[in-house]
């Protein structure tokens, strides 16, 4: 900017939607990074408490979308399509220079939809690519016409929606790259991964069906790897699943620590030698943690025979799909056996060529990643002012 009478821009007015507590923290975030890149910007929309923390007042409370399963979604249709309409009004109402929508694809794709149909001068940021590249490509596409920039998370997602012609895709980076620091070990620590006994990391999951599904195969594989050599483990679960984690770990003739603290599981990522985990983003956590690591899972009966009719590619695990190849073992369904879990997490604790390819792997994830530079937030927080100076048509082409 230059001349005497020049002006600074006036701060954009954005309206932000999240849908449940992962989008609550990324927006959160993005509100804060936005703050500080264009002081003054207003925000409206719906959250949760990080939103709420960085200045947003939620149109409604953010549980009105949040339902897990068939039977709470139907539960909660009426509301939903009720805060649908009044997500949309509320937009039309009040055209913001900016709508940002963030995950819960089901909800913001919908509001995408509706608002572009009504007013296509609005621009739209999607941010967090729904997971095409597992399942229902088709999505890519389909949101091309209502979305004018994805925020991707992962690497390779820019690549994926150009093959698949979805929307103008810009890499931001994945959270976790915030709290890269938390997650690897110091000198001490780095000691500790190394000493004996090792420590071990149980992670059956963050759903209750996880646990439920895993714990007994989990808590045999652990006794019998246990059996050839002592082990520390450590499990690290949420304060609202404490309860079902004692009473599944109960039974165990190996028993973990179980820890509910932030602060608590860190320090033990630091730590850790090598986990078993059910499949997840845990997996990438694991893999910036330098952890190597065995993965499983097991859902329904239906829904196994679902997902082997329109699940792509080879492997599910993040920490796979960012390396570009299988080096960390996945054991899904039939597979996912106590036999089988025991020698595979047997190589990940010794000195094996199974765990030095993890290793190596993991290696070249801040590459990959691309960490130095601006964080998520930031990069994310550039994009959407970009869209708020120059409106739909100045968009440039995905950096």
């Amino acid at each position: 900017m230059s001349g005497a009478g020049a002006q600074m821009p006036k701060p954009p007015r954005l309206f932000v939607v999240a849908g449940e507590e992962s989008g609550d923290q990324l927006a959160g975030a993005l509100m804060e990074a936005l703050q500080l890149q264009a002081p003054g910007t207003a925000f409206r929309g719906v959250g949760g408490r990080r939103m709420a923390a960085a200045g947003l007042e939620s149109l409604y409370p953010m549980e009105d979308l949040t339902a897990i399963g068939i039977a709470a979604v139907l539960g909660k249709l009426p509301t939903i399509l009720r805060r649908l309409k009044e997500t949309v009004e509320a937009v039309l109402a009040d055209p913001p220079d900016v709508l940002v929508l963030v995950d819960a694809p089901d909800f913001t794709h919908r509001v995408a939809a509706r608002v572009r149909a009504r007013n296509p001068n609005i621009p739209i940021v999607k941010y967090v690519s729904p997971t095409v590249w597992v399942w229902r490509p088709g999505r890519a596409a389909a949101m091309r016409p209502y979305v004018d920039a994805l925020l991707a998370l992962l690497p390779f997602e820019p690549e994926v929606h150009r093959r698949l012609g979805g929307p103008p895709t810009f890499y931001v980076g994945h959270p976790l790259l915030e709290r890269l620091d938390a997650l690897r070990p110091g000198a001490a620590e780095a000691q500790r991964r190394a000493a004996k006994p090792p420590l071990v990391l149980v992670l059956p999951g963050s759903r209750r069906r996880e646990i439920v599904r895993l714990g007994a195969d989990f808590g045999a594989a652990l006794a019998q790897v246990a059996a050839s050599q002592p082990m520390e483990l450590v499990l690290p679960t949420l304060p609202r699943l404490e309860g079902l984690v004692r009473e599944t770990v109960a039974a165990w003739p190996v028993r973990p620590a179980i820890v509910t603290g932030e602060t608590q599981k860190l320090a033990a990522f630091r730590s850790a030698r090598a986990a078993l985990a059910a499949s997840g983003t845990v997996t990438l956590e694991l893999a910036l943690a330098g952890i190597p690591h065995v993965a499983a899972y097991r859902v329904g009966w239906l829904e196994a025979q679902i997902g082997r009719r329109v699940l792509q590619g080879t492997t599910v695990i993040l920490a796979n799909l960012v390396a570009g190849e299988n080096v960390v073992p996945e054991f899904l369904q039939e597979y996912c056996t106590v036999p089988v879990l025991v020698d595979a997490l047997g190589k990940v604790l010794a000195q094996t060529p199974e765990r030095a390819r993890q290793e190596a792997a993991f290696a070249r994830f801040d590459a990959i990643f691309g960490i130095k530079g601006p964080s998520p937030s930031e990069r994310a927080a550039q994009v959407v002012l970009r869209l708020a100076r120059e409106g739909r048509p100045g968009l440039l082409p995905p950096a």
